[in-house]
């Protein structure tokens, strides 16, 4: 059985993750024993521990999906449908009997149909809301997504010698810093996601330069 989650989709800055754990029929119990749940109820420490105990009983898998690629989804109006093909891409990596997706459409079985016609039709797709709270193995894939994009965000903090908090809009480390970088040297950053309204709102207004100027 193959769980199916993600993090960072609500992000201004960094990547989507989605996170993706292949375990047996047999080892649904100790997938429960390892701590898996919804990432969002256990702390950073807790979370960590978690991905280290699953990685005793099961096969963490993930995709990695750049500002650039959301920006170009959420200006096609398509970013279920950029999740989804993440999705479906782990299930053709891993080609289990059945897979249980965390879904994002409002229509859950709308969602799982997607992803499974994009995977070849070749699992079973479970498709639920709050799946991650619900079931475990969606629980461990909630962690391996959160866990990874957490890396991920520590090393661009790292490369870009800046504190940049979560990367949500309701941090005010990630406000500032995006606010900085849209108002300074890097108005082009391919760490933010541009399309966001947040980042449309903390663009600089543009200089309006005087039509007598150019005739100078």
């Amino acid at each position: 059985m193959l769980g199916l989650d993600e993090a960072g989709r609500g992000s201004v800055l960094g990547p989507l993750v989605v996170g993706g754990f292949l375990v047996g029929d047999a080892q649904v119990e100790e997938v429960r024993r390892a701590g898996a749940r919804d990432s969002k109820l256990l702390t950073p420490q807790g979370r960590e521990r978690v991905y280290r105990n699953l990685a005793q009983v099961g096969e963490r898998h993930s995709i990695t999906i750049s500002p650039a690629e959301v920006d170009v989804a959420v200006r096609r109006g398509e970013l279920n449908l950029l999740e989804a093909r993440a999705f479906a891409r782990l299930i053709r990596r891993t080609a289990p009997a059945e897979a249980y997706v965390d879904a994002c459409d409002p229509v859950a079985a709308r969602f799982g149909r997607v992803v499974s016609r994009l995977a070849g039709d070749i699992s079973v797709v479970r498709a639920a809301h709050h799946a991650d709270r619900d079931n475990p193995i969606v629980g461990a894939a909630s962690v391996v997504a959160k866990v990874r994009r957490d890396r991920a965000i520590g090393r661009l903090s790292r490369t870009l010698g800046l504190e940049i908090g979560s990367g949500y809009p309701s941090d005010p480390r990630t406000i500032a810093v995006v606010r900085a970088t849209l108002g300074g040297a890097h108005p082009d950053a391919p760490w933010i996601r541009h399309s966001w309204r947040t980042a449309e709102r903390l663009k600089p207004p543009h200089r309006i330069v005087p039509l007598e100027v150019f005739g100078r």
